[in-house]
Parts: structure tokens; sequence; C-alpha cells
């Protein structure tokens, strides 16, 4: 049996590398004695794939595992106590949203994600700005960002990567989609291509969504039971 579970991250641990994140989900996995099943050989590890990585610094309420379980065992989907028994062992600000059985005849993760949204606030990115940076960018033919690379910096066109911008509904947020194929535009270098002058340190990044196209569908990996918002300290603590 092989499950998906989408989670969230937010709050401090959105300070936890992507490296770091996946330790913590072994461990966690452990101390519930989750029957997650290992590779072979001298080293065994658990089989856990992780979907697209998540900037350190950023938060999410779209984070994806993959999990394949010890053959024969399967685990009761419907079980209110998997879920919360997970989330109990996971860190403060890491709580899994949703868990369902992989399709096996889909692809990974880091495959079948085509577009990620997320929403940027702060210092610079102010309401009335906003609709004229949206409209500025979608409408430039290309969107050039400075970037090192191997130790040499280089100019590329980020345009393609955009597939759209604009205010959030409450028009105080800067929502971007953005394609995952290729190189990837971080959201911190949208916000400074977007609000000239802003430092992207000060940036709250927070992936809402991440979509997958398939059999001409587009649609989320896992849709939430309801609408799930980050809570308004994760955006200024």
């Amino acid at each position: 049996m092989k499950l998906r579970l989408r989670y969230s991250k937010l709050g401090k641990v959105r300070f936890v590398s992507h490296r770091d994140g996946a330790r913590l989900w072994e461990r966690a996995l452990r101390r519930v004695s989750f029957p997650v099943a290992y590779t072979e050989g001298f080293t065994p590890r658990p089989k856990l794939s992780f979907g697209m990585a998540l900037p350190t610094g950023a938060e999410s309420v779209a984070e994806y595992i993959d999990i394949d379980l010890v053959v024969g065992v399967s685990i009761d989907l419907d079980d209110p106590t998997v879920i919360d028994g997970i989330s109990d062992a996971l860190p403060v600000g890491m709580d899994v949203q949703v868990i369902a059985e992989r399709d096996p005849s889909r692809g990974s993760l880091q495959t079948e994600v085509t577009s990620t949204t997320w929403e940027l606030a702060g210092p610079g990115i102010e309401p009335e700005l906003l609709e004229p940076a949206a409209k500025q960018i979608l409408a430039a033919d290309e969107l050039l960002v400075e970037r090192e690379r191997k130790g040499q910096r280089r100019i590329d066109d980020v345009r393609p990567l955009i597939r759209n911008l604009g205010p959030d509904s409450s028009g105080t947020r800067f929502v971007a989609e953005l394609n995952t194929v290729g190189r990837a535009l971080r959201p911190s270098e949208l916000a400074l291509a977007a609000f000239p002058g802003i430092d992207p340190v000060d940036v709250r990044v927070l992936r809402t969504h991440q979509w997958t196209d398939h059999d001409g569908e587009r649609r989320e990996v896992l849709s939430l039971p309801g609408v799930v918002t980050a809570p308004d300290e994760s955006l200024s603590a």
C-alpha cells in the first residue's frame, strides 16, 4: 500500500531546511511505529518521497510526502487517529491535513507537479502596488533576473515561468502561480522583480497549492476537505 499525505508547515518550523524536514518525518514516523517500508542493502532507508522543495523560510499549507508501507500492511484512512497521531509526533507548525492511497499508476510528486501557487506579503508589497505590478509583468515579453550558477553570474528570462499574478481576494497579498518545469523561479526573485527596492529577506512567502495536469484536467495533488489559510500570525511573526 502506498500513501500520499498533504501537510502544512507554518510558523517557526519554516526555518527548517528541506533535508532536515525529511529527518523530522523519519523520526515522527518511527515514534508512532508507522509501518513504513525500507530499502534493502547495507544501509536501509525508509521509503519516503517528498514533493517540490520548499525554500527555507517559506511557509506552506500544501506540502506532500509519499510513503510506502510494509508489504501486506494496510491503514484505515477513515480513522482520524491516524492523522492526529502523526501530527502529534511532528514539530509544532507541521500538521497532516489529508491522507489518501496513492494511485500506483501515477508518477512521483517531482514529475507530476506542473505549477505552484504562492502568496507574498511584507514591507514594500503594498495593496495599491499589487495590481499595477501584476499587469506590468504579465504584459511584458520578458522578465530578466540575474542569477548565480556554478560561481558565474548570468541573466535568465523568467517570464515563461509565470502563469498568473494578481492580488488575493483581500487585496493585501500578491498571489503568483509559477511553473515548475525548468529552473524554477523562486518567490523571492519574483518579489524583487515586481517590487524593486524591497529586501527579499522581509518577504513572507506562503505556498497555497501544488497543481497537476492529469488527462487534460488541472487539479490539486490532494484537495482539502475545507478552506485552509495560514493564521494571521504566520505572516507577521
